[in-house]
């Protein structure tokens, strides 16, 4: 049975873009210099003393540039640099896929001019007051000192004071495999802070190395943090960071259209504090944006076949239900312990017939008058089509780009707007 609509009407659409703060650091390698150099860093580390860095598997903008410039400066300094992949279960949960996610990244042991250290092998350093264990990578827990890399953002799995940045590297991230497991089994807002209290009294970090990106994904901040400040320093970011990040122009939509999903754009494949949906027994889900019906056509090639995150649609294609890689995606997905986003839902032959079933179950809405949005990917929000319904909310809010943008369709029946 088909689902094709030969005569479906479609509402007009217009093409705008947001209005975001883009300020950025455009030198990066100066300002890494300049905050490491400001916690005394060259100061505490010995000549020729093996100092780790850590590299996640995130889309981070300017990873390589980051990373490179940090290895330069340890070998600066005198010491002896090596990269260690900080990815939890990432990278299909083995050492060389945790290598591979690096090398993608252009963190590679040729680009960065040192060693990469991958072993999914941890060190237990303790427990939490709670009894949870803390596992901490063994090569990095072995080395003469460990500088934790990362972006500073919300998560897509819990609201707290430390969400994604450097407290969650060092106890998920560096945690491995068994350490994610450990932190999502017992609750990852209260577990991660008290897990990275027992990291930085027992194992021997240095320092981190934050960062914080605009609204254009471009690096607007790094800021060096002793150890002892990190769980303070994290929740300070993470305030600024949730200022700048970007956000659907209205809290209703009745469609909303993600063209393509994957692990580059969040970790859950769409992220779920834009489109309003975490799915987590326990977690309040977002109030706003109000999603009627939302469709997810595509899975990127970086995400090889990982759609962790699937189910947070209602409806997708079957090209992209057909591209998953199921041993990935569940290796991911078991470890996060939150299974509802691993359901494939209603799947149709065409990106058409998904949209025009899309219109067809929003209630007693004319087409023309459905309030619908379509976004590249959940990361890059700037620019997207709006419907005449949504536009006039808008309009005085946001720079017109196209006013008379159709829906239409390629060949193969894509969406081609």
């Amino acid at each position: 049975m088909g689902y094709l609509n030969e005569n479906a009407v479609y509402p007009k659409m217009y093409r705008i873009k947001q209005k975001f703060n883009t300020e950025k650091i455009t030198d990066i390698n100066t300002e890494v210099i300049k905050q490491l150099d400001s916690i005394g860093l060259k100061d505490t580390v010995k000549r020729d003393a093996h100092i780790g860095i850590t590299c996640g598997s995130r889309g981070i903008n300017n990873i390589p540039v980051i990373i490179k410039a940090v290895v330069d400066y340890v070998k600066s300094i005198g010491a002896v640099p090596f990269i260690i992949p900080a990815m939890g279960s990432h990278g299909g949960a083995e050492a060389e896929g945790q290598k591979h996610v690096c090398e993608k990244f252009g963190v590679s042991e040729e680009a960065m001019g040192c060693e990469i250290c991958s072993s999914m092998d941890t060190v237990v350093l303790g427990q939490t007051p709670e009894g949870v264990n803390v596992y901490f990578d063994k090569n990095a827990y072995e080395s003469d000192g460990v500088i934790i890399v990362n972006r500073v953002k919300r998560h897509t799995d819990f609201t707290a004071k430390n969400e994604s940045g450097l407290v969650k590297m060092i106890s998920v991230g560096l945690g491995k495999q068994k350490g994610a497991s450990a932190m999502h089994d017992n609750g990852l807002g209260k577990t991660i802070p008290a897990a990275a209290k027992v990291a930085i009294k027992k194992a021997p970090i240095i320092a981190g190395l934050a960062i914080v990106e605009n609204a254009a994904e471009d690096t607007c901040v790094l800021k060096a943090v002793k150890p002892e400040n990190f769980i303070e320093e994290d929740a300070k970011l993470l305030e600024l960071s949730n200022s700048l990040v970007p956000s659907l122009p209205v809290d209703y939509i009745d469609i909303l259209i993600v063209k393509e999903m994957g692990k580059q754009y969040s970790g859950t494949g769409m992220d779920t504090k834009v489109i309003g949906r975490m799915k987590i027994f326990g977690e309040k889900e977002p109030t706003s944006p109000r999603i009627k019906k939302l469709a997810v056509l595509r899975l990127s090639s970086a995400s090889y076949g990982n759609a962790l995150g699937i189910g947070l649609a209602d409806l997708t294609v079957k090209k992209l239900v057909d591209s998953i890689d199921y041993e990935a995606m569940y290796s991911n997905l078991v470890t996060t312990t939150f299974l509802e986003r691993g359901k494939v839902p209603v799947h149709f032959d065409t990106e058409k017939e998904v949209i025009d079933v899309a219109l067809r179950t929003i209630g007693n809405v004319k087409p023309e008058n459905a309030r619908v949005m379509i976004i590249e990917n959940t990361l890059n929000i700037g620019t997207m089509l709006v419907s005449e319904s949504i536009y006039k909310d808008i309009k005085n809010k946001v720079e017109l780009v196209d006013e008379d943008v159709k829906i239409k369709f390629n060949k193969d029946l894509e969406l081609d707007v």
